[in-house]
């Protein structure tokens, strides 16, 4: 008998200059029904909500991916920091531990902070999740895991590429999320890189038994006894609704991070928000910043990624969010 638990996982922020990596993972109970309304493409109705990402939210506007992070996880949260905290994977005290006390407000000032998502997005978002539950998909529950700057280069430097650390993560929140489910899970996550041979990568799994379904450029899948089917597929954040609603969530909590790094820096007000990719904006953004970090004393490793060397991973050129 199919299992009724599905799972989606993608990342955002695998290839920024600064910022965090993001990985977010949805869980849902899906029936038979729930399962062919998976499988085949989204009606019309449902695609103004629940698409692609890189269709439906940009750098300058992630109210869709708020809308939906508050309707699945906290209705009733009144401030962002609050919908973060019951959102996050690691909780906010395990991840402000390793902050040095002088660099903890560039991403932890959360004062200016506020729920942009007007009312009709939110109810547009609601009916939406109703309809998928009429069509058999229950969403149980959402958790996103945050890779710091500093996390990512202290990785680095111990010979684990942002690769690696995406696949952790991914790893971590299927296995937190089987423990949720109570009962083994289908899960699948986005592409990591170009790979296509994972089982020497895996941390939180490594030392599970497992047997390989399938390894391809397309599609890598594995067989965890107890935990259940895992598999990594090419696009699948324009295939798999679960997915596509892990990378829009994924996609707020990312520029939630990036926001408060923004305005821990003096800007004028006609000055745009850095994306923290490598583009000119942000360019121009670690320029300008450069003298008041200095004085400061911000840790150069807590602000800007170091870059990775081309490494066993990278079999192809990934497509990076």
């Amino acid at each position: 008998m199919a299992t009724p638990f599905r799972i989606g996982v993608d990342e955002n922020g695998l290839g920024s200059r600064l910022g965090p990596l993001v990985v977010t993972a949805v869980l849902a109970r899906a029936d038979g029904d729930g399962e062919r309304a998976l499988s085949r493409r989204l009606p019309r109705s449902l695609r103004s909500s629940l698409d692609d990402s890189k269709r439906l939210v940009s750098h300058a506007d992630v109210r869709l991916g708020e809308a939906w992070a508050r309707e699945l996880v906290m209705p009733e949260a009144t401030t962002p920091g609050e919908l973060f905290e019951r959102l996050s994977l690691e909780g906010v005290t395990a991840l402000k531990k390793p902050c040095p006390e002088h660099a903890s407000a560039q991403c932890w000032n959360a004062e200016r902070e506020a729920f942009e998502a007007p009312a009709v997005l939110l109810r547009r978002v609601a009916r939406h999740r109703g309809l998928l539950r009429a069509k058999g998909v229950e969403i149980i529950a959402v958790k996103s895991s945050v890779v710091c700057t500093d996390a990512l280069n202290r990785a680095r430097r111990a010979g684990r590429n942002r690769f690696v650390s995406d696949l952790h993560a991914m790893e971590s929140l299927v296995l937190a999320l089987r423990k949720t489910a109570g009962a083994d899970v289908r899960a699948v996550c986005g592409k990591v890189g170009g790979m296509a041979e994972y089982s020497r990568f895996f941390g939180p799994l490594g030392g599970w038994l497992h047997n390989i379904l399938e390894e391809g450029q397309a599609k890598s899948s594995y067989r965890f006894p107890g935990v259940g089917e895992l598999s990594f597929v090419r696009d699948a954040d324009a295939s798999d609704p679960l997915v596509m609603l892990a990378s829009l969530v994924g996609k707020y909590v990312r520029e939630l991070f990036m926001a408060r790094i923004a305005s821990h820096y003096p800007a004028r007000d006609d000055e745009p928000r850095p994306s923290g990719y490598h583009d000119p904006v942000t360019a121009r953004f670690v320029a300008r910043t450069a003298l008041v970090r200095k004085r400061s004393k911000m840790p150069h490793g807590c602000f800007e990624r170091a870059r990775d060397e081309i490494g066993p991973l990278r079999t192809a050129t990934p497509a990076e969010d």
